[in-house]
């Protein structure tokens, strides 16, 4: 077979500058649904000024992003969350969401407190959930993100973007920025391919779905985060021999990790604290998160109107609005 050709981060990049501005919402800072305030200008939910509404549970609720199933990650946040009722004082259970909607709006219904959202899923968790992202995963000298890939298998017939073309595309989730809004920009504004037209799309709910899909041949094609994948190969989920890349995008930010914003502002401090003391040599979460490229191997403080900024001008290039419902 012909090696595929590595379209690299600069066709997606050139889309997004070019289509960010025309399609941008109105306002990035009115985005916050009106029952969340922004003082501060930071584009996240201040904290609310009369303490009767903050919130100090007896248990934290702790969900992590569904990017696989979330009986995989169980064990691996154990030790952290044992951390954090540590720190806290608190009882920590982990909520096992089976999608990002579900999480979505078990936050905005009060019944989540501190969760990792996916990367794609931050500015409608901020918008609409009040979230407050603070932390994100990173190597030890501070290198941090992954890439979205599109993937197919070797013998596909697909050796280029081009070649999706006519074919099925699997996606994850709409809400997720490296299984379906990059691609979709991409697709749409560099490569001029409309979802229903010029190919078919299929949603498989999830990141690992997809990977698997491809690696058994029940998808010609599909759009993942190539964190989950390297994680997948280092389980031995998958093996590299059947999987081919036929485009890498730039480097976005991983999932952020936050807590809702009318949580008691010493509680929440207290959870900052907990993962910024979290001690990762022989965790749990250093096993698993290790596998990445970059390896994450720590959490690192991130600003939201900052570090997600690229994942905003995705939303405004394919229209995302945050409606909140």
């Amino acid at each position: 077979m012909k090696a595929p050709t590595l379209t690299t981060f600069t066709a997606l990049g050139r889309a997004i500058a070019c289509f960010a501005g025309a399609l941008a919402l109105a306002s990035t800072a009115q985005a916050l649904d009106p029952r969340y305030t922004d003082a501060n200008g930071d584009l996240v939910a201040d904290a609310p000024t009369d303490a009767a509404q903050w919130i100090d549970p007896a248990t934290i609720v702790f969900a992590y992003t569904p990017v696989e199933d979330p009986a995989v990650y169980a064990k691996v946040w154990d030790g952290f969350l044992q951390h954090l009722a540590q720190v806290t004082g608190k009882k920590v259970q982990f909520f096992p969401v089976q999608s990002n909607a579900a999480q979505l709006e078990a936050m905005r219904a009060g019944r989540l407190h501190v969760a990792g959202f996916n990367t794609g899923s931050n500015p409608l968790a901020v918008n609409c959930a009040g979230f407050v992202p603070f932390a994100m995963m990173a190597s030890k000298d501070g290198r941090y993100g992954y890439e979205m890939e599109i993937i197919t298998y070797p013998g596909s017939g697909i050796d280029k973007v081009e070649d999706i073309r006519g074919k099925q595309l699997a996606f994850t989730s709409e809400t997720s920025n490296s299984g379906y809004k990059a691609p979709s920009a991409l697709l749409s504004n560099e490569f001029k391919m409309e979802a229903g037209k010029d190919y078919t799309p299929v949603f498989s709910g999830k990141h690992d779905n997809s990977i698997l899909g491809v690696a058994n041949k029940d998808y010609p094609a599909a759009a993942v985060a190539n964190s989950v994948l390297q994680r997948m190969e280092g389980r031995g989920v998958v093996k590299p021999e059947q999987l081919s890349t036929i485009y890498k995008s730039q480097t976005f930010p991983t999932t952020g990790y936050g807590y809702v914003y009318n949580l008691k502002p010493e509680l929440a401090d207290k959870v900052r604290q907990a993962f910024f003391s979290f001690d990762w040599e022989g965790s749990a979460l250093a096993e698993e998160f290790n596998k990445s490229e970059p390896p994450q191997e720590k959490f690192i403080p991130i600003e939201y109107k900052e570090h997600w900024q690229v994942v905003r001008d995705i939303d405004a290039a394919v229209g995302v609005k945050y409606t909140c419902q």
